[in-house]
């Protein structure tokens, strides 16, 4: 039984490896990248004795500078106190990488307020549009609309608290793509200027720009706004300190309906593979650490504050658990340099962080724009 368990032990540790090695070389594809990643796989506190050196390289790879030297001296132990916090994260979801990311010189309360955004007081008004029940004995075993052309490139909402904007525009551009054939990016930023939408049932809770949404209420602000613009006639400036520069002139997209898929991951499966991309909500507390692999945290927080497109899902080995892990794709919009490649991925089957908790499920109609 002992001889059983060390050969386990030891094959486990191949795979972790390899993954590490993949990770390494698929998304930071750097000997320096590959430091910043190995230091913090570890049981000890050795990798702070070279925080200095990471924080240099971190400096360098992210374009971070600071206004002085004692802005410099406080980021370097916030720096510091996150290399501890994604040692942390790594014992916690030992199937995803954690490490240094472009948020390590970040407060835990700096991220949220700067680079989530969905509103937590709003809500799912009680007599939301269910989606109906979809058959599911013939979902495929894998499947993401990446490979399919319904989903745009990376995009990155800056320091801003737009991501509900993203989340909207994303499930619009696969709808728009299942209903035309041609993939066109819209605006987030006509929605962080234009949509002021409430909860009905909480008037004072609005979408508000930089400050928070929800991607139900934009997609309520689309359909009675008449549409969204193209990314390229209403760019993205990443503030909310700007006019409403709507033209309806130039919708290139249109709401037909939307409606809320059940708590149920075979229906939320099915809801992705015949409707396209869907606009969910998460819990983003271990996206500030990771840096690729099935993130399957032992513990999370299901109170929701990340707005983001559900593409695909499909399954992996995990070496921690032996044993193939189904997973989410999830597109963010941090950029391309933040996870696998701007993607996150998160394992399936007990609504983990409560990325089942809010998924929306939105559908469009052909525009003479296109």
């Amino acid at each position: 039984m002992a001889l059983r368990f060390s050969l386990i032990f030891l094959f486990s540790l191949f795979l972790t490896t390899s993954l590490l090695l993949s990770v390494n070389g698929n998304i930071n594809g750097g000997e320096d990248d590959d430091i910043l990643i190995r230091q913090v796989v570890g049981d000890d506190d050795d990798h702070l004795l070279n925080a200095d050196h990471h924080f240099t390289i971190f400096k360098r790879r992210f374009g971070k500078t600071y206004a002085s030297d004692e802005e410099h001296h406080y980021r370097f132990s916030v720096f510091k106190a996150n290399l501890r916090r994604a040692m942390r994260h790594q014992k916690l979801d030992p199937s995803a990488v954690h490490g240094v990311t472009q948020f390590s010189d970040l407060t835990p309360a700096e991220f949220r307020r700067n680079f989530l955004g969905v509103n937590r007081r709003l809500r799912l008004p009680s007599d939301a549009n269910k989606a109906p029940i979809l058959p599911t004995e013939d979902l495929p075993s894998g499947f993401d609309w990446r490979d399919h052309g319904a989903v745009t490139s990376v995009k990155n909402q800056g320091s801003c608290g737009s991501c509900w904007s993203f989340s909207t525009t994303g499930a619009l551009e696969g709808a728009t793509y299942l209903s035309t054939g041609k993939l066109v990016s819209l605006s987030e930023q006509q929605l962080v200027d234009c949509d002021h939408e409430c909860d009905p049932e909480e008037k004072d809770s609005c979408d508000a720009g930089c400050n928070g949404g929800l991607m139900n209420s934009a997609f309520e602000y689309t359909l009675k706004a008449g549409g969204l613009m193209r990314e390229e006639d209403y760019p993205y400036t990443g503030t909310d300190r700007g006019t409403c520069k709507f033209d309806n002139t130039k919708v290139a997209a249109k709401v037909a309906n939307f409606s809320v898929v059940s708590l149920d991951e075979e229906q939320i499966a099915a809801n992705l593979v015949k409707n396209g991309p869907l606009a969910v909500a998460i819990n983003a507390v271990f996206m500030q650490t990771y840096v690729g692999g099935v993130s399957c945290p032992y513990i999370c927080s299901k109170k929701l504050d990340h707005g983001v497109l559900l593409v695909g899902y499909g399954t992996g080995f995990s070496p921690i658990r032996m044993k193939e892990k189904p997973y989410w794709i999830i597109k963010n919009s941090w950029g391309e340099k933040w996870g696998e490649n701007g993607y996150y991925k998160i394992c399936r089957g007990r609504n983990v962080c409560g990325v089942d908790s809010m998924v929306s499920t939105v559908s469009a109609v052909s525009t003479s724009s296109h």
